[in-house]
Parts: structure tokens; C-alpha cells; sequence
């Protein structure tokens, strides 16, 4: 598989969340929405990659002599809990800033993670492969998705897993997860999104196929006010994951 060797990054996204890197740990700050949003995310890719590995979710760690790759990790919100579980897990983000941030907790908090900075394509160029990929909420910031993608399958083992999560196309994110966040509720910071890089789930799946992965679920994520939290649904029309493999 032929993986461009300049960066999909989009520069101007990276600097948004850069300028941002210190609000990363702090719940009630400008990243509140992430972390009401890990504990469903945390859940989801425990069970269905505990079902896929026959490794047993119940226990504390359970995915010891499993590599994961955080691509876009932030601060490490996703990072973090991934190696408690037992993955050896690398985190990457373009933003030095980012990943500084998450080193410095992870180094607090005692969790060993392989942080770094830089791209997919460079990564994958230097031949790096993982058993799992987390590519959550990071699709809809890229200059070029296909050859993103492209660079991230490359990376995958045979029989490995991607999770990929981002933002449908339609009027209803265009409300809830634009208009209502940024502007009326004020959970993200104003033009954190575009709405016009949302993909819709076929849209996301036929990019995933292009680049020789096969989708095995196709998973909604909504929001529920009476309980404040989130919830998995079969409604896709604002958050979703996609799950594909390797054969």
C-alpha cells in the first residue's frame, strides 16, 4: 500500500487545539465535552476489543502483549485509560504543545505511554504497525482524509482493529453538534468544527474500503440530557464509530 509521504495534517487545526493544550485534564474546562464523552468511548473499545482478541473485559488489565496507536491523541484523554488496560499504547499528535501536555500527566499519574510528535504518514514510513488504531474525532481535521487513511491502514497488523469516530454530515449536527455546542451552550470554543468536513457513515466506510480495510460496525453515540451523559445508540446522525479490520 503506497502512502504519501507529505502529511494530511491541516496546520491550522493543530494550531486551534495547540493553543489550547493546558485546558486538556481539566473536566470542567474548555475540553468538558471530551470527558463526559470517554467513559462510552472507554467502554465501547474495551468490550468490542476484548471480544475480538478473546481477552476477557472484566479483568483489570486485559490486553497486556497488545500494541495501540492513539493517532491525534491530544492530551491523552484516550491514552492514558488505554494503558491501564495493559496495551502498550504510542500516542502521536502534530502539536508539540499537545503532546507535552500529555506526557507531563502521564508522567504524573505514573502511566507509561510512548508519546510523540508527528504525523501518520511519517509514522507508517518508518514501518511501525499495531495490533489496535484509535482515530477518534481527528477525520474531520485533516487536509486529506483518503491519504490520512491511507497512512493509518497501513500501520494496522493483519486482524488488527481501527475505531474510528467522528461527525455525520446532516442538518441535525449541524444544530446540535455546531450551532448547539459552540454557540448556544458554549461547550466547545466557537469554530472548533467546520461543518462542511463532517462524513457521513458511507461516505467514511467507502474511504476505509479505498484504503483495503473492512468495516465490521457501525456505531452511534448520543447524548442524553435527562442523564447527562452519553449513551451507545442506533442513531448516527450527529456522533458514530466506525470499527474496521484487516484480513
Amino acid at each position: 500500500m503506497e502512502v504519501a509521504s507529505s502529511p494530511s495534517v491541516d496546520e491550522r487545526e493543530v494550531e486551534r487545539f495547540a493553543q489550547l493544550a493546558a485546558e486538556w485534564w481539566n473536566p470542567r474546562g474548555k475540553f468538558r465535552p471530551l470527558h463526559l464523552f470517554n467513559p462510552v468511548r472507554l467502554a465501547f473499545i474495551r468490550s468490542f476489543a476484548a471480544e475480538h482478541f478473546g481477552r476477557d473485559a472484566r479483568a483489570l488489565q486485559p490486553f497486556g502483549g497488545v500494541s495501540l496507536l492513539d493517532i491525534g491523541c491530544g492530551g491523552g484523554l484516550l491514552s492514558e485509560p488505554m494503558a491501564r488496560m495493559g496495551f502498550h499504547v504510542t500516542g502521536v499528535d502534530a502539536s508539540e504543545r499537545n503532546v507535552g501536555t500529555a506526557a507531563a500527566h502521564a508522567m504524573e499519574q505514573n502511566v507509561l505511554v510512548d508519546y510523540r510528535t508527528g504525523t501518520a504518514e511519517a509514522l507508517a514510513l518508518e514501518g511501525n504497525r499495531y495490533d489496535v488504531i484509535l482515530n477518534m474525532e481527528v477525520v474531520e481535521h485533516v487536509a486529506s482524509v483518503p491519504d490520512f487513511l491511507q497512512a493509518c491502514a497501513a500501520m494496522m497488523k493483519p486482524g488488527g482493529l481501527m475505531f474510528v469516530a467522528t461527525l455525520n454530515r446532516t442538518l441535525k449536527s449541524l444544530m446540535l453538534a455546531k450551532v448547539g455546542a459552540e454557540y448556544v451552550l458554549r461547550w466547545l470554543p466557537a469554530g472548533t468544527h467546520d461543518w462542511h468536513r463532517f462524513l457521513t457513515p458511507q461516505e467514511l466506510q467507502a474511504q476505509l474500503e479505498h484504503a483495503g480495510l473492512e468495516v465490521m460496525r457501525t456505531q452511534g453515540m448520543m447524548f442524553d440530557p435527562l442523564r447527562w451523559d452519553w449513551r451507545l445508540s442506533t442513531d448516527t446522525d450527529v456522533n458514530y464509530v466506525l470499527v474496521a479490520t484487516r484480513t
